[in-house]
């Protein structure tokens, strides 16, 4: 569906008159593509509207000035709907959140499940493997508000995956982890962008997500 992401000219209304401070931006107030297929470190300080980018590339907030594009293989522009943007979400465009938004008095699995449940994407089975991998096999059925912020970190991470995508945008997805954990994240998503031909966007502030990256974005 999504072949080619586009910001054309973006700034963030908050930063119109009064620009980040830092330095130059690679990001806003630019013409960037992001391709199906590729990788993207998107490196940031705090303040430079990093949590902005991607809720603007989700389609979650509309508060910036100039144009962004999703575009299909033939160069048409998609999701000029809410409508059309909500279906999107649900079939190629993931999103792992940086404050992770799970609910809190689902399980592990629930939580992911849930999601699931509207896609059809995985086997319950499947998903227990995923978070059994990540290290979660004595958490499946443990509520979410007992998880420390790492666990919750994995169980986001594999919601995320619930789904058919043409990009995953992962906000800050190790933040929370050791090596070890966000090594082998690094391995399930890159064999999933080999499966589908995905584009990954990862942010950061520091503690990046180990991945061979295509291009590293300064925000």
């Amino acid at each position: 569906m999504i072949e080619t992401i586009c910001f054309n000219n973006v700034l963030p209304n908050v930063f119109v008159g009064s620009p980040p401070e830092g330095g130059p931006t690679d990001v806003w107030e630019k013409e960037l593509s992001f391709k199906k297929g590729c990788s993207y470190l998107i490196e940031a300080a705090s303040g430079r509207g990093k949590s902005s980018f991607c809720s603007f590339l989700y389609g979650l907030r509309s508060d910036y000035q100039g144009r962004i594009e999703l575009l299909d293989r033939d160069g048409n522009a998609l999701g000029s709907t809410e409508k059309d943007r909500c279906e999107i979400r649900k079939s190629a465009l993931a999103l792992m959140f940086q404050e992770h938004r799970l609910f809190p008095e689902l399980t592990a699995l629930e939580n992911v499940m849930l999601k699931n449940q509207l896609t059809g994407y995985f086997t319950e089975g499947q998903v227990r493997q995923m978070l059994c991998t990540l290290g979660l096999q004595e958490k499946l059925d443990t509520p979410c508000a007992k998880l420390s912020l790492g666990q919750q970190q994995r169980v986001a991470f594999v919601r995320m995956l619930a789904q058919p995508a043409d990009f995953f945008l992962l906000d800050e997805p190790i933040s929370h982890l050791d090596a070890g954990n966000a090594e082998i994240m690094s391995a399930i998503l890159r064999q999933r962008q080999h499966q589908d031909g995905a584009g990954v966007i990862a942010t950061s502030i520091g503690n990046r997500l180990p991945y061979d990256y295509d291009t590293i974005i300064r925000l």
